[in-house]
């Protein structure tokens, strides 16, 4: 049994080792070191914020929207992040917190997202595929890595987009 609801602050824990799991990996960030609640509470809007719990109410996954400019004409445009814990991948937490979180999008004006995926993170990527995310191109040795099993490669970042049916159609 999968439920989703709002994250709350008494997720922090969780929320960041879960966070921490996908830094471990060297293929889910650029991220090295898991941030402060504070931190990582200032670099994200508000809304959308969710968890996935699993049947004991324990914190399996997570999703949050980031800005991408300040500009108006932007207002309904995010970057999505989308974590689930390792002992929680492939059981479906994945879908349902990604299709739940773009109908939370949605409700809270959004009408473009987009997701900046490492290439070699198949998962991630057949995950947004099922969720109505396609394809809008590489951006080329984006960043170079300072962690994890690529330590020192310059990496390319794949951006994908989904694009609302129902919010900035007019």
């Amino acid at each position: 049994m999968i439920r989703i609801r709002a994250m709350r602050e008494e997720d922090a824990d969780p929320v960041l080792a879960i966070y921490g799991e996908g830094i471990a990996t060297g293929h889910a960030t650029f991220e090295t070191d898991i941030p402060s609640w504070d931190k990582f509470d200032a670099s994200r809007l508000d809304k959308p914020r969710l968890v996935s719990l699993d049947a004991r109410d324990n914190v399996t996954g997570w999703a949050v929207m980031s800005g991408v400019s300040s500009r108006c004409v932007y207002a309904g445009v995010g970057e999505s992040a989308v974590y689930v814990a390792e002992a929680a991948r492939g059981q479906g937490v994945g879908h349902a917190l990604l299709s739940a979180f773009l109908l939370a999008a949605e409700q809270a004006g959004f009408w473009s997202v987009q997701a900046g995926i490492f290439p070699e993170n198949t998962g991630s990527i057949r995950l947004h595929e099922s969720c109505g995310f396609r394809p809008v191109g590489t951006f080329i040795r984006q960043g170079k890595m300072n962690h994890g099993p690529l330590t020192g490669e310059w990496r390319d970042v794949f951006y994908m987009q989904w694009r609302s049916r129902r919010v900035g159609v007019d």
